[in-house]
């Protein structure tokens, strides 16, 4: 499909932990005209998360299903589990909105490869190895098998970062939410004064 809007699309990324989802929402809650790409995922929901909201939650069978009608523009394997990008819920939602993905570098790869696609990347990492561990532990959200798995991906995410149009260090979330928020602004300005 090709987009004639003038609504953009965001793809935040980073290693687990560097806190991607929250900057994420962050912007969401600011701006009114983005909006979060829900994925699919096959992981089993956390606690606290909400069918729809954080992730539409489905079986690998029907993942899979997904993936062999062509119905997403980006999918991958994380963990051991699937997420993937529906390729209809973008398509409709970029009509009215700025689009906000949280997705990783695999993602990211394929999601680039539709040239019709407006698209920011901006790469967020921890300021050191440390930092991210004790992130990881401090969120509470996985086991100690969880974190390590997270956490010694870490290498292999990085080696990404050319991938990407900004790299962002976080080490405070404010500044590193303000910085997100110039890139924005000035894209958006820079493609208005274009039309």
């Amino acid at each position: 499909m090709v987009h004639d809007t003038k609504n953009i699309m965001v793809i935040l990324s980073s290693p687990s932990g560097v806190g991607k989802t929250t900057l994420t929402k962050k912007i969401q809650q600011k701006y009114n005209t983005f909006s979060i790409s829900v994925s699919h995922t096959t992981r089993k929901p956390r606690p606290n998360e909400v069918d729809g909201v954080d992730y539409f939650f489905t079986s690998e069978t029907n993942f899979k299903k997904l993936i062999n009608n062509g119905k997403f523009y980006e999918y991958a394997r994380i963990f051991g589990n699937y997420y993937g990008t529906c390729k209809d819920n973008v398509d409709r939602l970029i009509k009215t909105k700025d689009i906000l993905f949280d997705i990783d570098w695999q993602g990211t790869k394929q999601l680039s490869k539709f040239k019709n696609l407006d698209l920011i990347k901006i790469y967020l990492v921890a300021p050191n190895r440390e930092e991210l561990k004790n992130r990881l532990i401090k969120r509470n959200q996985d086991s100690k098998d969880e974190v390590d798995k997270r956490y010694s991906s870490f290498e292999s995410d990085v080696m990404h970062w050319n991938d990407y149009d900004y790299i962002i260090i976080n080490e405070n979330l404010d500044h590193c939410f303000r910085q997100i928020e110039k890139i924005i602004l000035d894209y958006k300005k820079k493609s208005l004064s274009l039309n």
